[in-house]
């Protein structure tokens, strides 16, 4: 069974970095048909994909976010993490990973809250 489990503080302030990691078991992620995704859900809003990592380690944006988000992954512990940068208040909502195949989310972590506040 497929299990992702995000972890990182709940609490940020304004123009510091988020650091969240995703911690992957039942999976590995370096298998070859899969990528690995961070999205967000803003209160009211769409789901927003904010980007992932291929099994090779290559990393996809949102041009959205590009200049503030950075994935990186550590293959010894299945785990892929992101940052994102000069946070705002705009940032506080649930973070989610997630696994992709070339159809789907097929699997997707709990959501973490993160809040933005001073």
């Amino acid at each position: 069974q497929v299990q992702l489990q995000e972890s990182g503080p709940g609490l940020v302030k304004p123009s510091q970095t988020l650091s969240h990691t995703c911690t992957v078991s039942g999976s590995s992620i370096t298998i070859s048909k899969f990528n690995w995704n961070w999205i967000r859900q803003p209160p009211g809003k769409e789901l927003e994909w904010m980007g992932a990592i291929a099994h090779d380690g290559k990393t996809y944006y949102n041009p959205s976010f590009s200049s503030r988000t950075s994935i990186s992954r550590d293959t010894s512990k299945d785990q892929f993490s992101l940052q994102l940068t000069s946070t705002t208040p705009e940032d506080t909502t649930v973070y989610y990973c997630a696994r992709s195949n070339n159809r789907s989310f097929d699997n997707w972590g709990k959501g973490t809250l993160v809040t933005v506040s001073p």
